[in-house]
């Protein structure tokens, strides 16, 4: 009975989108009458399409999903890709994110004098933070501890207890909130919190929380005293930014203590629930200078969201505060977002892969992967770097889990190790090289997460995390099955075609 009310506002929905595309199809239908003057102008705007696809900066993949269907569609194909197919902002919406941009620019001020300690450490370490910092605002930080968290269970309780510290202020960013025990516990806290003064602020997204919360749910936190906003409402409006979700899971408290990594504010991330056998993901906990990053990046998708302009200053760590956390190696947070055209967690990830001596572990519940990243991992595998992929054995989607799947077979050829978590779904999202180089945070190998949704991870550099994670990794090994090429070549020629098939449309998915 909880869904029905948000089962509801799907439909209706979904049945306005129905009569929009159906009233597009009509009016093409309509004018079919004047056959050879509308499919002159519908072959043309195909045209147009392919030659806009062709010299964009998208991802081959992208394009090639989008070129198959105008091809075998010329009258359809086009149209619907000018329509729907472009990820672009209206000038309001540029001059709105430029503004945001230039204010992160401006409060996140990077520290040469680290920079400089880096480079002398590892040069490659220090461009690749010197890329994260020019791209995303973010710069690299010491001054900071950092805590691993290999379980939803664990980082709950972690939150709960840093949450229960807060004075000032605390922000939390997710892309799911569901109300059970995980939440509830959090909401009890944050009441009892704004009746102490404290600024609590709320920022989820409308559609990853479509079937958790009711509809109007920041209606009720902000009858609390919790100042609420929900990222980019669906509406029954056919637009392509509907697509761009707010993806990130971020808990910042007193600028003091951050949270990222995969785990939502749901019940099955702490295994309350079982929805997949066991739920395995994963958090890094960072405390001191660097958290500074997090709070800028919460403030200014909430300026965006609510069209505020806020004192970013008002809510930094004080230098002699920062000053009192011990350095832990180098700690740089950061940002992705989908309307900047620079896809940063994937070229994250893909410097650290070809860059890699040793070994490569990834964590990553789906593994849908363009060329450039397959051959990467390839590449790495054939010059003998251990390179090991930990994916589900049961998926939380059956076409997602095929796609993931599909890949199987390219990269076992090439020495690249495949292992399923046996217990059930792996949520995690971290890479790991060398025993120096970590990335902990929400950013999944697919698609939506490198060109379509707002992501956030840390990058971290010779820290005791680092460590951890890899002590995580080889623990959770012994609880997957390897995939081998007899597997993949044992597969039904049917889902093989099926499989196929999906691969090529995965961009669009």
């Amino acid at each position: 009975m909880k869904n029905l009310p948000m089962l509801y506002r799907v439909i209706f929905i979904a049945l306005l989108l129905l009569l929009q595309i159906f009233a597009l199809v009509m009016i093409i239908w309509r004018f079919s009458s004047y056959f050879i003057y509308f499919y002159t102008v519908c072959t043309s705007l195909s045209i147009v399409a392919l030659l806009y696809i062709l010299n964009s900066k998208s991802d081959p993949a992208y394009k090639i999903a989008w070129v198959i269907p105008i091809l075998i569609f010329p009258i359809f194909g086009g149209l619907f890709y000018l329509l729907f197919g472009r990820n672009k902002l209206s000038k309001r919406k540029k001059r709105e994110m430029k503004a945001v941009n230039e204010k992160m620019n401006q409060s996140l001020i990077p520290n040469q004098a680290i920079l400089q300690e880096l480079e002398a450490q590892n040069h490659r370490a220090a461009n690749l933070s010197r890329y994260i910092d020019k791209y995303s605002y973010c710069p690299v930080y010491q001054n900071t501890i950092t805590e691993y968290l290999p379980l939803g269970e664990l980082m709950y309780e972690r939150l709960l207890e840093e949450l229960r510290k807060a004075e000032k202020f605390i922000f939390l960013e997710y892309f799911i909130i569901d109300e059970g025990v995980m939440w509830d516990s959090i909401l009890e806290i944050l009441v009892e919190k704004v009746q102490q003064g404290v600024d609590v602020r709320v920022l989820y997204d409308d559609v990853g929380s479509l079937f958790k919360l009711p509809y109007g749910y920041e209606k009720k936190l902000e009858e609390k005293g919790i100042k609420c906003s929900v990222f980019n409402r669906l509406i029954p409006v056919l637009s392509i930014h509907m697509n761009n979700r707010d993806h990130r899971k971020i808990a910042v408290i007193d600028g003091k203590t951050a949270f990222t990594g995969g785990i939502n504010l749901a019940d099955e991330y702490i295994n309350a629930y079982d929805r997949f056998g066991h739920w395995k993901d994963s958090a890094i906990l960072i405390q001191g200078e660097a958290v500074w990053n997090f709070t800028v990046m919460f403030l200014s998708l909430w300026n965006y969201e609510t069209e505020t302009n806020e004192d970013y200053t008002r809510y930094k760590l004080l230098v002699h505060e920062a000053e009192s956390y011990p350095s832990d190696g180098f700690v740089q947070p950061f940002g992705d977002s989908p309307l900047d055209e620079e896809p940063m967690g994937e070229n994250v990830y893909l410097t650290l892969i070809v860059q890699a001596e040793r070994y490569i572990y990834i964590n990553t519940p789906y593994l849908i992967l363009n060329n450039v990243m397959l051959s990467a991992l390839c590449s790495a595998a054939k010059r003998s770097v251990d390179v090991r992929i930990v994916t589900p054995y049961r998926g939380d989607r059956w076409f997602v889990h095929s796609m993931t799947r599909s890949n199987y077979k390219f990269l076992v050829e090439s020495g690249v190790k495949i292992y399923e978590y046996s217990p059930g779904f792996i949520h995690a999202k971290s890479i790991l090289v060398d025993d120096v180089h970590a990335v902990v945070g929400t950013i999944n190998m697919d698609y939506r997460s490198l060109y379509l949704h707002f992501e956030c991870g840390v990058y971290l550099y010779n820290t005791q995390s680092v460590l951890a994670v890899k002590e995580d990794y080889l623990t959770t090994l012994t609880q997957c099955q390897q995939i081998t090429l007899e597997d993949c070549h044992a597969v039904k020629w049917y889902r093989r075609l099926g499989r196929t098939i999906l691969r090529i449309f995965a961009p669009l998915m």
